[in-house]
């Protein structure tokens, strides 16, 4: 036998595959013989936890493939492998069915049977031991059909029983990790804490607390807070990344350390450490979950660069080596040496910053630039924080190259940042979603979509107005299971960039406390409101998986559908990502694959106006006014004829 081709399969099995809590696990394989002779193969599963190995018999498909699936219940990783043998008795079952057809003579077929089900009875145990015997003397008896030989209580027997002696089991076990539910389905909501007072004041996190309602309210389920630790004040940025700060500037989080202390302490102007754990407190009364950043880096002011000066880089001068991405210069950071000959003694106070937090009530971490540190300390970091804490979730900021961006998912972290931002137009989006929800990069990566973020304002956004904000979050909210935006300047439509051809924001809050109007008549609270809503009410949503997208006969509309693996939900979004005009087209659906009928009408539910439309057939007309909202978003509801000749939808 040859079982080959196994899927899913993360480079010859070096790392693990991806699932939340309660997913289905789908394995396929090509599982082949020489010959003519039936075949059975099972997929072999078992929790870490256990030794103990779980069958689950693997259907044919096509072609020699083969799939089986199981449910992942527990946190922590699986195990799984294939096992395949031939099948005496459904080889024997098949001949001796053609052989009856013949009209051929059988006797000598029925003591072959016999034999083979009194075998198997020597294996079995107790009442299934004294039935297998039954089946036997009934068949040396020649009381045996065709029909009982190929189905019902025996075939399943023999299966159970089989003779697995010269069975061929893969030769890798596979695993896949499973995270929490909140890995597959979250909504993010980033805040700086210090403008979260009134009139531009120091915001603490009790101001913070006053805000939880109506970031529930908006339906986020993440609330994740920059660097919450004490700045440094040498070389501190000012405002819009002045290198001179004035007094009274707050300098950036991400200039972690300072005479108060390091990435273990708490930034005294947003409060305490009680304060911190009462604002987790809040927080989950409200059902949001609080992520903090982990930034492994230090302001020249950090207790480590006096205790641990063997930690950082060096120039010929002796002095600290800042961090650099010419031409930026970032003078008030200086980055870690992951080579300097104390290294594990480095690595091993970063993942005591980790497990501190863990200790807190902190199990989301956003971790910025991890492609900057070595691929081998994070599998280390995250596989030791895993394997004591197996529900955190780690978000990697990793704006860099694909390939890059791949190998950090897969050496463990939970969720990924992608390029979201910068695929604009119906096509770019098609090809980029495509190439993510295919195998084998779904299997690993999870995409979380950021509209924008405190580095990121693009050039959409500054020039599309009020419509460009909306059409982003309508695509990250219903593209992706998990996204995020940066608020209030999100909702609030903040489009002002620093200078012409930049991203950045003109005072950004990186560098300085601002004041927010959240009240604005502009704001796009109810939209996110209504959206959030539509993404719990529809378990379409709420994957990755199930993703297609439709011709719409028009550029600037993109169109997509998700649907649950049984089509019990369907979800068709069609977008316009012209921000300036209207647009319309025809899109096509492949309605017999979405479970819906040709010959009848369907009702085409539209989410967020309420409106309901009698579609038929797969060509049907959309019209998007990007002013109003610049999307649609369709439940479908097949329609049914009753037993009382009426038509309803379901």
């Amino acid at each position: 036998m040859v079982i080959e081709a196994v899927s899913p399969e993360i480079d010859s099995g070096r790392f693990p595959a991806k699932r939340a809590l309660g997913d289905r696990m789908t394995v396929e394989a090509d599982v082949f013989a020489d010959g003519h002779d039936a075949l059975s193969c099972v997929l072999r599963w078992r929790h870490e936890a256990s030794q103990l190995w779980n069958d689950v018999p693997m259907v044919p498909l096509v072609n020699d493939r083969w799939r089986g699936e199981f449910m992942v219940g527990e946190l922590g990783r699986y195990f799984y492998t294939i096992q395949g043998w031939v099948d005496a008795f459904e080889t024997w079952s098949r001949q001796f069915a053609k052989r009856i057809e013949a009209g051929q003579d059988i006797s000598q077929e029925l003591e072959v049977a016999a034999r083979m089900i009194e075998a198997a009875a020597a294996s079995a145990d107790g009442s299934d031991s004294n039935r297998l015997l039954a089946y036997a003397t009934a068949v040396r008896k020649g009381r045996a059909t065709a029909s009982a030989a190929l189905g019902g209580e025996l075939a399943q027997l023999m299966v159970h029983y089989a003779d697995k002696s010269l069975a061929v089991t893969y030769s890798r076990e596979l695993e896949v990790a499973v995270d929490p539910e909140r890995a597959r389905f979250s909504a993010w909501y980033e805040l700086f804490p210090r403008s979260a007072g009134d009139a531009g004041n120091q915001g603490t996190f009790k101001d913070v607390e006053r805000r939880l309602p109506e970031i529930a309210e908006m339906g986020f389920d993440v609330l994740y807070l920059p660097p919450i630790h004490p700045i440094g004040h040498t070389n501190r940025k000012g405002a819009n990344n002045s290198t001179t700060a004035g007094p009274d500037e707050p300098g950036s989080p991400w200039a972690i350390g300072s005479e108060e202390g390091g990435h273990k302490s708490i930034n005294p102007r947003l409060g305490t450490l009680d304060d911190f754990r009462h604002l987790l407190g809040a927080a989950g009364e409200h059902g949001i979950q609080v992520a903090l950043d982990i930034a492994f880096q230090c302001s020249p002011d950090h207790p480590y660069t006096r205790e641990h000066p063997e930690w950082f880089k060096h120039r010929p001068d002796g002095s600290i080596q800042y961090a650099e991405n010419p031409p930026k210069k970032y003078e008030d950071i200086f980055p870690f040496d992951f080579e300097t000959e104390r290294w594990r003694e480095l690595w091993d106070e970063l993942l005591s910053v980790v497990l501190f937090w863990i200790d807190q009530g902190v199990t989301i971490f956003r971790v910025d630039n991890p492609h900057t540190k070595p691929f081998p300390f994070w599998e280390w970091l995250i596989g030791e924080v895993k394997r004591q804490h197996p529900d955190v979730i780690l978000l990697a900021e990793a704006f860099t190259r694909p390939k890059v961006m791949y190998r950090l998912a897969k050496v463990g972290f939970t969720q990924s940042y992608t390029y979201f931002a910068w695929r604009n137009t119906a096509a770019e989006l098609a090809q980029y979603f495509t190439e993510l929800s295919e195998a084998p990069v779904r299997e690993f990566f999870r995409a979380s979509l950021w509209t924008n973020t405190p580095d990121i304002l693009t050039e959409y956004l500054q020039t599309g107005g009020r419509p460009a904000f909306a059409a982003r979050f309508l695509l990250a909210a219903t593209l992706g299971a998990n996204y995020g935006i940066y608020g209030p300047a999100f909702e609030l439509c903040e489009e002002r960039a620093r200078e012409p051809g930049s991203e950045e924001y003109l005072d950004s809050e990186k560098y300085q406390i601002r004041s927010w109007d959240r009240d604005s008549p502009d704001s796009l609270r109810e939209l996110i409101t209504l959206v959030n809503r539509v993404r719990h009410e529809n378990p379409a949503l709420q994957s990755d998986r199930g993703l297609r997208f439709h011709p719409t006969e028009n550029d600037h509309l993109v169109a997509y559908t998700k649907s649950t693996p049984d089509l019990a939900d369907v979800v068709l979004t069609v977008v316009n990502v012209d921000p300036h005009h209207t647009q319309a087209g025809m899109v096509t659906l492949p309605i017999d694959e979405l479970g819906i009928r040709r010959d009848r009408g369907y009702q085409a539910h539209e989410l967020l106006s309420g409106a309901r439309y009698q579609w038929n057939g797969p060509r049907n007309f959309v019209e998007i006014n990007p002013h109003a909202i610049p999307a649609q978003i369709f439940r479908f509801r097949r329609r049914l004829r009753s037993e009382h000749d009426f038509e309803y939808f379901l």
